[in-house]
């Protein structure tokens, strides 16, 4: 069963672009923001829930349920939709060592769009079992890099990415769309 989502008037949505570190592009390679819906299901909603809405919208596949890795690392095959179903979490965007990287803390009921190229890593695990379900556009499958020699020709490949032509959560209209 879908849960019911925060209204989209009521929805708080932060945008941030970040700039490109070393090898890890962030945002600066699609000049599309790294998106953060702040309570877009109530905090009463599961994992299986939010995978029942996601998939209900039909732009993402929910693959997996997990924490977030403790290392630097994006990917540049697939955007990445993370609906936060657990806990609450430090996590760092755009590498620990850029200096314009973006800390939020997130918690259950919180989405993520991480755009191909941004960096992500878990910084603090806030009261344990930060718990997340990890989504990818249909038909696109998801790889790991680290900003490292060699990684150049996978980054040139992410400018080539589709954006959403639908909003993950919130399907014709939502946020992702207005970007």
């Amino acid at each position: 069963m879908a849960s019911k989502l925060t209204p989209l008037k009521e929805l708080a949505v932060l945008k941030h672009q970040i700039p490109s570190h070393s090898l890890t592009p962030n945002t600066s390679i699609q000049n599309k923001p790294l998106m953060i819906y702040r309570s877009a299901f109530p905090n009463t909603t599961d994992a299986s829930q939010i995978e029942s809405q996601l998939s209900s919208v039909g732009v993402v596949t929910p693959q997996w349920r997990y924490t977030m890795y403790d290392f630097s690392h994006f990917h540049s095959t697939s955007h990445e939709v993370l609906g936060i179903a657990a806990g609450k979490a430090k996590l760092c965007f755009g590498h620990e060592d850029n200096p314009k990287r973006v800390e939020e803390t997130l918690q259950k009921g919180d989405v993520v769009i991480v755009p191909a190229g941004v960096s992500h890593r878990l910084l603090e695990d806030i009261d344990g079992g930060f718990s997340m379900v990890g989504c990818y556009p249909t038909g696109w499958s998801w790889d790991m890099c680290y900003g490292k020699s060699g990684e150049e020709s996978k980054i040139e490949k992410i400018k080539d990415l589709p954006w959403f032509k639908r909003d993950p959560v919130y399907g014709d209209d939502g946020p992702v769309l207005h970007v």
